[in-house]
């Protein structure tokens, strides 16, 4: 048995064996990645530790360390009664509002994880405020985030058509940027329906946050004593009031927005950094948000992307992609690359595995026997909608932000909703963009 496979079979194990044992597959990952490291791919620690996402490990602390100093002072209930001003009280809404949001961020030049550990944060809030599936928010923030990531001017999409440029294939930025748009819309239009959204219709309209006497859909009751309603009232008053605690986390917030879109600054660092500022001024909200930061959830992330660090290192990747390019069907190697690249970027960087994966077409596209923009497109699409996965960046975000959720279900939630979105997406991407043979 060749090493690769060998190792792409302990992925598969590792996998078993969390889902049946109920252990952390962070923990297990990097027991493997030691394992087949080591004595398999012959890599020192260093070369075990080069797979180790430190970025992500301090996006991941830093942003559920900010945000769980927003909720502990009350800046994510404002956020929320904002939100359900902002559209008359529509709760219906807000899902869509913050798939236009994160996909009007990244459209304008974010990174994809950057609006993502802007969003998620504050729609997962208001998910779980007024009873919203978690996983419903949580991919309409994903979604829109893609929707807008291959703009000309995005930096997905900038780096895609340099790396179409430079391979000398035939190019359209604006068709890449319509087929990445409405993969997405037409995605997360189906997700509003399966996850409940049309029934948030029949909610109506709500006025403000809804108090701890309402029942789980969100809706408030109609009988309520009178004591109990003054209480109410004196809740949703205090949830509005701008306290020097809440103006200072939203002048935070608003200070990791600029820095991460205009000044170009880490996400995770900034956040860490404005997370301690405000530590220092109030402690006992600090004292509070420790405990809220996504331990298990950064383990989980961590170790699975050393393992798959591990696996580059290995060549495993391009051992994959290299048997596939070599088939002789060109439509039967296109379906297969884009299917490649949705899996692999579900664990791994979606812009590294395109570059990747496009030099791989070149041969068969310099052919003409199948479209170069359409192809371009489906791996581009292929490749990015399944960051909703736990184990991709902007998963990984979604899973640590969602507050008052069971993490365990969620995990599973999401790791279900993005197999279902690698084995049907390619797919029709293929059979959409390039059957047809676009460009």
């Amino acid at each position: 048995m060749s090493p690769e496979l060998l190792s792409i079979l302990v992925l598969v194990v590792v996998f078993v064996i969390a889902t049946a044992r109920s252990v952390n597959m962070g923990a297990l990952a990097f027991a493997a990645a030691f394992g087949v490291g080591g004595l398999v791919a012959d890599l020192d620690a260093d070369g075990i530790f080069a797979g180790f996402p430190g970025d992500l490990f301090v996006v991941l602390v830093g942003v559920t360390y900010l945000f769980a100093i927003a909720r502990a002072n009350g800046t994510t209930d404002w956020l929320v009664h904002a939100a359900v001003r902002l559209v008359r009280g529509r709760v219906a809404l807000i899902p869509w509002v913050m798939f236009a949001l994160t996909g009007a961020l990244t459209a304008i030049g974010a990174v994809s994880p950057a609006a993502v550990a802007i969003v998620a944060p504050i729609a997962l809030s208001f998910a779980a405020r007024y009873g919203i599936s978690p996983l419903l928010m949580g991919a309409m923030v994903v979604h829109g985030a893609q929707a807008g990531g291959f703009s000309p001017i995005s930096i997905y999409g900038s780096i895609v058509n340099g790396i179409v440029e430079r391979e000398k294939l035939p190019g359209n930025e604006l068709v890449l940027f319509l087929a990445s748009l409405a993969a997405n819309v037409v995605i997360a239009g189906v997700v509003y329906v399966v996850c409940g959204g049309l029934r948030l219709w029949k909610r109506g309209a709500v006025d403000g946050p809804v108090d701890e006497s309402s029942d789980k859909s969100g809706d408030v009751p109609g009988d309520v004593p009178d004591g109990e309603r003054a209480a109410a009232d004196g809740n949703a008053v205090a949830t509005t009031r701008l306290t020097p605690a809440r103006v200072a986390t939203l002048v935070s917030l608003l200070a990791l927005v600029l820095a991460v879109l205009v000044l170009d600054l880490d996400a995770g660092l900034t956040a860490i950094t404005l997370a301690v500022f405000l530590s220092t001024l109030w402690p006992e909200d600090s004292r509070k948000a420790t405990g809220q930061i996504a331990w298990p959830t950064v383990l989980l992330i961590c170790g699975v992307l050393t393992y798959v660090g591990v696996l580059d290192e290995m060549g495993t990747i391009t051992w994959a992609g290299e048997g596939v390019g070599g088939i002789g069907v060109p439509l039967l190697a296109a379906v297969l690359l884009c299917y490649i690249g949705a899996l692999v970027s579900a664990f791994a960087s979606s812009v590294g595995i395109m570059g990747a994966l496009i030099p791989l077409a070149v041969p068969f596209l310099e052919r003409g026997e199948i479209g170069a923009i359409g192809m371009v497109a489906a791996l581009a699409v292929s490749a990015t909608v399944v960051d909703v996965s736990p184990f991709s960046t902007n998963g990984a975000l979604v899973l640590a932000a969602a507050p008052d959720v069971d993490r365990e279900r969620f995990f599973r939630q999401l790791m279900v909703y993005g197999g279902i979105v690698v084995a049907v997406v390619p797919a029709a991407a293929w059979l959409v963009m390039v059957v047809p043979g676009w460009g």
